[in-house]
């Protein structure tokens, strides 16, 4: 009699179905470590707190950086002002000298006190110290009386316009509102500056000097820059009253009791022309003479 299995089925060896074993697994593809690395997980930028950070970041980074560019980068010459500045910006500086009635050089410290200037950044002192590092500036919608330049003489107030500015600006802080630059390579521009006390409007320097007949409005067939119609409207009136109470240089032409002595006053432009055509003449009368003493 057979004995029962205690640990399995009774049933025979023969009976039992044989079982297929698994198919192997197939081989994986070699991934070279290079590959790995350079897998994007395109799955992780999916999620805002990922990549709005870096966003932020480099947008006010973006931002600080063209501020900087507009705002508070020195201009260290005329050569150095974006064409995009003209008739948009205002550049805040120091005088550093007059040279004569209508124009001066301007040390430029973009930001003021606040960005230093004066207390944690030097501003050059005099005309010295400040060479090569200054923009020249041609006051806009002026035209003062000419200095004796180049042997030339000089015209009437030519010395009292000076003088008025330099102690009117020089060594000051103005802000300037540029325009453009004009053939000399300045920057015409309207100047205003602060006048004590303090807490009053800036003062228009080029129309301070037309009311005191320092200066005429400017002259030109072309060209001309007063900073708009406005500007000019009030030049042209301020003009107009210096010469009506003979201010300044149109002392002359109201003479003296009852008139006499009166003399039309030549203008800085009709000055210029005229000693232009004289030296134009006294050229060609050289060469001729050159060409006559050659000829005999």
């Amino acid at each position: 009699m057979p004995w029962s299995s205690w640990f399995g089925s009774s049933s025979s060896p023969d009976d039992q179905t044989p079982t297929t074993p698994p198919p192997p697994p197939a081989p994986k593809k070699p991934v070279s470590w290079e590959s790995s690395l350079n897998k994007t997980d395109w799955e992780h930028y999916k999620e805002p707190r990922n990549w709005v950070p870096t966003l932020l970041v480099t947008t006010a980074a973006l931002g600080l950086l063209q501020f900087y560019r507009s705002y508070l980068r020195r201009i260290p010459g005329t050569g150095h002002i974006q064409p995009g500045f003209f008739r948009r910006r205002s550049l805040l500086g120091k005088v550093t000298s007059v040279g004569d009635g209508d124009n001066f050089h301007l040390f430029h410290t973009p930001g003021g006190r606040l960005a230093g200037w004066g207390w944690l950044r030097k501003v050059p002192e005099g005309r010295k110290d400040a060479k090569g590092r200054t923009i020249p500036i041609r006051i806009a919608g002026i035209d003062a009386p000419e200095g004796a330049h180049f042997g030339r003489p000089s015209q009437p107030f030519a010395a009292e316009a000076l003088s008025f500015l330099q102690s009117y600006i020089n060594g000051r802080r103005v802000r300037a509102r540029i325009y453009k630059r004009d053939q000399y390579d300045r920057v015409v521009a309207t100047v205003y500056v602060r006048k004590p006390p303090f807490f009053f409007p800036r003062k228009d320097v080029g129309y301070e000097m037309l009311k005191r007949g320092l200066a005429t409005t400017y002259e030109a067939k072309t060209g001309v820059e007063f900073g708009g119609p406005i500007a000019e409207r009030r030049y042209r009136a301020a003009e107009q009253i210096a010469r009506e109470k003979g201010r300044g240089m149109w002392a002359a032409e109201k003479g003296g009791l009852f008139g006499f002595g009166a003399t039309k006053l030549e203008s800085p432009r009709e000055y210029k022309t005229r000693v232009k055509m004289e030296e134009e003449g006294t050229a060609k009368s050289v060469l001729k003479t050159v060409k006559k003493k050659v000829v005999s």
